[in-house]
């Protein structure tokens, strides 16, 4: 019997077994390139934990900061892709900064060309920031260093049109939605400033070609990596070993058609829209990637929502609905049922195309791009509520994503 290749230990709160009966180690990629650096191969839960020593330091400086300021990221999807920094002061609104090339390509026009959530994302306590170049079917590594991002590296997405990423810790996937449909595995650098493939990590989705994917996410303790497809309406998870790599898919029809965007809440409870009916379901999600509803297709009273997002202490989530020009609130219960709170929590107007949207440090402000209009409009959080603290313009025809800390 030929012998299995050992595939990487990973940490960052996984705990499934390796794939590899004989002893993990880190890729030979990885391994080459710390020993080009002069240091000796270690397993990267180690080298992780070195890398966190790193970011603590950073954290401490610039803690006090953040919580009277931060900062908003779009991106801009042209032909030659960048990211447009917005600073935010502490009363929520917003003065642009700069635009940061990511040195690949967008792709698509109109209010949401993508089709995703999740296409700009933070990571690594919010100190570094990844970017689909849909364009050129690769991917962005930005730090962030204040308002300034720096260019640290950019790989193939492993696929045709990437639309989505998911970052935990330094494991990386990034959704691919041309062609054949994929998921692909990534490993951040533990000094940060380089993204490995994962070899032999990519999974195709369940629905094929014509699925239609939206969105890549991991559960909140990890251990579950989700896809939705919108055209099929099915539900792809996998389960996430210790090595990283995402095993035993499972797929489920979704409760409510064309699932769209989700979040996660601290139960693990999954929170998905449905556009067509403009409605979301919550799931409780086990360890090996089984949904179970909880609430089934609870309509917001809007038109074509997409994207979600869940406060800090979970107990609000708020939706986009791109064809209302509104924003509706729900409450989520502790065990992850839903019940609308506001069908009309946030309004940006008739024909303005609400779409991408995220939450600020702590929660304190939401942010949602307007598709048609070209702006980032901004809303204070406050039990529930949403009170309008201004817009700032800028953004071209065609941008995608938001992030914000």
């Amino acid at each position: 019997m030929s012998a299995v290749s050992p595939k990487p230990c990973l940490g960052g709160g996984v705990h499934r077994m390796a794939q590899s009966p004989t002893a993990c180690r880190i890729p030979p990629e990885i391994e080459a390139m710390q020993k080009k650096r002069g240091r000796a191969a270690k397993p990267l839960a180690i080298l992780a934990l070195a890398a966190s020593f790193v970011f603590e330091g950073l954290l401490a400086r610039t803690a006090v900061a953040e919580e009277t300021s931060g900062a908003v990221y779009v991106m801009t999807n042209q032909s030659t892709n960048s990211v447009m920094v917005y600073a935010r002061s502490s009363d929520g609104t917003l003065s642009f900064s700069g635009a940061f090339p990511t040195g690949g390509a967008g792709v698509g026009s109109g209010p949401d060309p993508l089709g995703s959530q999740n296409s700009l994302v933070l990571g690594w306590h919010k100190r570094l920031l990844l970017a689909v170049n849909a364009g050129s079917n690769d991917v962005s590594l930005f730090g962030v260093d204040g308002l300034k991002l720096r260019l640290l590296d950019r790989q193939s997405s492993q696929g045709q049109m990437p639309v989505s990423i998911a970052v935990r810790g330094e494991l990386v996937y990034v959704l691919n939605a041309g062609g054949t449909p994929n998921i692909s595995g990534f490993i951040i650098d533990p000094l940060g400033d380089h993204l490995v493939q994962l070899p032999g990590s990519t999974r195709p989705l369940a629905g094929g070609p014509g699925s239609a994917p939206a969105q890549v996410g991991f559960s909140t303790d990890g251990e579950v990596l989700m896809v939705t497809e919108k055209n099929t309406n099915l539900i792809d998870t996998w389960t996430v070993m210790d090595d990283g790599y995402a095993m035993h898919r499972r797929t489920t029809e979704s409760n409510g058609a064309t699932p769209f965007g989700f979040t996660f809440t601290h139960r693990n409870t999954a929170i998905v829209t449905e556009a067509t009916p403009s409605a979301m379901s919550s799931y409780d999600v086990d360890d090996d990637g089984q949904l179970g509803l909880l609430t089934g297709t609870a309509t917001d009273g809007g038109k074509a929502n997409c994207w979600v997002v869940v406060t800090q202490d979970g107990r609000v989530a708020f939706t986009t609905n791109t064809a209302s020009g509104n924003i509706s609130s729900y409450s989520v219960t502790r065990k992850g049922f839903l019940s609308l709170l506001d069908p009309a929590a946030g309004v940006t107007g008739p024909g303005t195309a609400p779409i991408d949207e995220a939450l600020s440090t702590h929660s304190q402000f939401l942010y949602v791009r307007d598709g048609v209009k070209g702006l980032v409009d901004g809303f204070r959080v406050e039990n529930g509520t949403l009170t309008p603290v201004g817009s700032a313009g800028g953004l071209p025809p065609g941008a995608q994503g938001v992030a914000a800390r």
